[in-house]
């Protein structure tokens, strides 16, 4: 009988985690505008992504939330090629955060002072699922959020980790902690 239990554990594990990698996180319309992109650091493809999409006039401004205090507008310009009266006009680095919560507070702050009412959120599509839930959570409502997955090549462990995160905040909320 626990065999069986345990196998029946097993078995809805498996299938959400098979669910929750076919579902990542998709890149939005091409066509989409907002007032503010706001993108986390920590994975290849972002910072580039979100430069190019404001390059394209598709955003009025950029908050890099997360980013090293010691990154300037100089090291954007230079490491991503960006246009530099760009950078420097309509780029913001946000240093205050240390993980997708305080993103989400951070770009809080950053959205209310200049006012912005709707929002791209670029992060990587594994990472997509937690931090919109975090921006959701934190922006309570008061933006319009359109999530903008990078897509990537993630390794298992990095969907098994995250998925176990995805389970965990879950179960916090199921049992209301």
């Amino acid at each position: 009988m626990i065999a069986r239990f345990l196998s029946l554990l097993l078995l809805l594990y498996a299938l959400g985690f098979i669910l929750f990698s076919v579902t990542l996180g998709r890149p939005a319309e091409s066509d989409l505008r907002t007032d503010a992109i706001v993108v986390i650091t920590g994975g290849k493809g972002r910072i580039e992504h979100a430069l190019k999409v404001l390059e394209q006039g598709k955003a009025k401004r950029v908050l890099i939330a997360g980013a090293d205090p010691l990154v300037t507008k100089k090291d954007l310009v230079d490491r991503f090629n960006a246009e530099r009266r760009l950078v420097r006009c309509c780029v913001d680095l946000g240093s205050e955060s240390v993980d997708t919560r305080s993103n989400a507070e951070e770009a809080q702050r950053w959205l209310a002072k200049h006012s912005y009412r709707t929002v791209r959120l670029i992060t990587n599509d594994w990472h997509m699922r937690r931090a919109d839930y975090e921006f959701r959570k934190g922006l309570d409502g008061k933006y319009k959020i359109f999530p903008d997955a990078v897509r990537t090549e993630p390794a298992f462990g990095t969907l098994f980790a995250e998925y176990n995160k995805y389970l965990l905040r879950r179960a916090a909320v199921w049992l209301d902690v």
